[in-house]
């Protein structure tokens, strides 16, 4: 295993001074966070206000004996490795604190780079261990991820941004309207960073009481306040070598807020009712619909947490500017079995959509169920969507005797660019036919659009009738 000797809290107990001095300095060199403890309850003193990795502890103390020492932080801070160290202890002894919980012994004396080996293996045990605890956590929140979907200019931008910053660790805010994907966004930002393989851990600020939201983010210990029947670790603790994704973070409450800002400061936090101090390693993306620039003018959000949220912002476009997205976002709810007539896709298409994406797939969601017979008509769509697209069935036209077939082509394009307003990539969709040969068909008829995008026809034309 790879290990960040950077990331090692250790913690060594031993009542001769000049050893502890010599390991230390040789483990804080080699960059391990490194503290001493000169007997017992010292030590015990230590682990109730900080955690630690690995625990080096020797057998034989005034005061408190090693075996006594070590069945008190197994009891109280079970996330520890403990290393024994005997010079005259026998080798009963040993067993018996391997019984207790240590991971292994050495004998007085040894050379340092044999302990170091062993630190080594107990924080790679160590690891293991957590990884195995937040992926259980994980998948008892987690839901299945799904893939960004969109061809339009506005949709290919933010995947490049995605691509570019998910390679970073510095935290991202993601903004947009309601509906418009933000969690998809912070899983695609997560796969395509080098936390890829760690979990990512999501909540959402506006659905808890700031109550409730402390003890998930931060955790708390048994008993520190009312429903508290035993120890939960929080979130950041969950996520510990992952990814955080706060959606509405908009919403946290201003004493959040300074506990939020310190974590991401310098990694520390402690769980509500505990003095102890812990370190995690976290990535985070925050998402919001509010305009945070003005919570922080009004003084609803801190200055100094939103700056660091926003090492880089990721804004995304709402489903109305998402030019040619909509049939495919369509196509993909409504699965291989089912199919959408032409008048209903174009209804579709017109509609603004407020609630973005996912009033999109509510309604289709309701045509399928109203539907008898996996086509999705006009007819099936909600109100709402008729009212709002104001889209008719396809005018036919009266061919009068002696017109040519050319008239009545004519003609069918203008009615096309009138009713999608001079959209060319929605008429030309409308038409059945790509932009390219939309543009010839204007061409080879003297069809233009002035400044409106009113369409124009500059040689005679048959008008339809309904």
């Amino acid at each position: 295993m790879n290990y960040d000797p950077h990331k090692i809290d250790l913690m060594l107990i031993d009542d001769d001074g000049d050893f502890r001095e010599t390991v230390a300095r040789r483990f804080v060199r080699r960059g391990f966070r490194v503290q001493e403890a000169a007997h017992g309850e010292q030590a015990l003193q230590l682990a109730d206000l900080r955690q630690f990795d690995v625990v080096v502890l020797d057998m034989v103390m005034p005061g408190m004996s090693g075996i006594q020492v070590l069945e008190q932080l197994k009891q109280k801070h079970p996330e520890c490795e403990v290393i024994m160290l005997t010079g005259q202890g026998t080798i009963e002894t040993a067993v018996q604190a391997m019984k207790l919980g240590a991971f292994d012994f050495l004998t007085k004396p040894f050379p340092l780079a044999d302990l170091e080996r062993l630190i080594e293996k107990a924080y790679e045990r160590r690891h293991l261990r957590k990884e195995n605890e937040q992926l259980k956590a994980v998948l008892g929140r987690s839901q299945p991820s799904t893939e960004i979907i969109g061809e339009s200019p506005a949709m290919q931008e933010v995947m490049r941004l995605i691509e570019r910053a998910g390679r970073t660790e510095k935290a991202i805010l993601i903004q947009g309207e309601s509906g418009t994907g933000k969690e998809l966004v912070a899983q695609a930002l997560q796969r395509a960073s080098i936390r890829a393989d760690k979990p990512m851990v999501v909540i959402n600020c506006a659905a808890l009481p700031e109550t409730l939201l402390e003890s998930e983010l931060f955790g708390h210990e048994k008993g520190s306040f009312t429903g508290a029947i035993a120890t939960k670790p929080g979130l950041f603790e969950v996520a510990d070598g992952g990814t955080l994704f706060i959606d509405e973070i908009g919403e946290l409450a201003g004493s959040l807020q300074a506990k939020l800002l310190r974590v991401l400061e310098d990694g520390s936090l402690r769980r509500i009712g505990s003095l102890k101090e812990r370190r995690v390693d976290v990535r985070l993306l925050a998402a919001t619909n509010r305009n945070m620039e003005a919570e922080v003018a009004e003084g609803r959000f801190r200055e100094d947490l939103y700056y660091r949220i926003n090492v880089m912002s990721l804004k995304l476009p709402p489903l109305r500017e998402r030019e040619g997205d909509v049939p495919l976002l369509v196509r993909k709810f409504l699965g291989k079995d089912w199919q959408i007539t032409p008048e209903a896709m174009r209804a579709l298409e017109a509609y603004h959509w407020p609630g973005n994406v996912r009033q999109l797939i509510n309604a289709v969601e309701r045509a399928q169920i109203m539907s008898d017979d996996h086509t999705i008509g006009i007819e099936t769509l909600p109100r709402e969507i008729l009212a709002g697209s104001a889209v008719s069935p396809r005018p036919t036209y009266a061919r009068p005797e002696g017109e040519c077939l050319a008239d009545v082509q004519r003609a069918h394009i203008l009615e096309m660019l009138k009713r999608e307003r001079g959209n060319k990539a929605r008429t030309a969709r409308a038409l059945g036919v790509n932009r390219r040969s939309l543009y010839r068909l204007l061409e080879k008829y003297n069809i233009q659009l002035d400044d409106n995008g009113t369409p124009v026809d500059v040689s005679r034309s048959l008008t339809p009738s309904h």
